[in-house]
């Protein structure tokens, strides 16, 4: 069964983007495009994996981090925040409420799915040995 990723953020082209890396790669795919949307989510489908913003509307990535970590059924499930707050102290702030890995926005798409295989445990050759339709000659 393949693992479930629950990708939550605002920005629409991102959201598709991740949302096909993901699901070419292997993995099930849930998606939101706010804090609240997030809960509901994880409520109906726990993932084992949130790829997650921090600025969104209502209920930001940071206080989604911390229901999460204070939910001792979702405990277990692994936080990565993907975001344009870059600074020290905003990636501080993400690691203290519990977050299993921070990468600041831009990135390179393969890093994304490579931290994720990493988290989840997953074996290069097996779900998302490279990020399809890219030509590594």
């Amino acid at each position: 069964m393949p693992h479930r990723v629950l990708i939550v953020d605002d920005e629409p082209n991102l959201l598709v983007l991740l949302q096909f890396l993901m699901e070419t790669n292997n993995y099930q795919v849930d998606t939101a495009t706010s804090g609240e949307a997030a809960i509901e989510a994880i409520m109906r489908a726990m993932p084992d994996l949130i790829l997650l913003d921090v600025m969104l509307p209502g209920i930001d990535g940071y206080e989604v981090c911390e229901i999460i970590r204070l939910n001792p059924q979702w405990r277990q499930i692994k936080v990565v925040f993907l975001t344009a707050k870059g600074c020290e102290v905003d990636v501080t702030k993400g690691m203290l409420l519990g977050a299993d890995a921070y990468i600041t926005k831009p990135f390179p798409i393969t890093a994304v799915l490579e931290k994720v295989n990493e988290l989840l445990g997953v074996d290069s050759g097996c779900e998302g040995e490279k990020v399809k339709g890219e030509d590594k000659s």
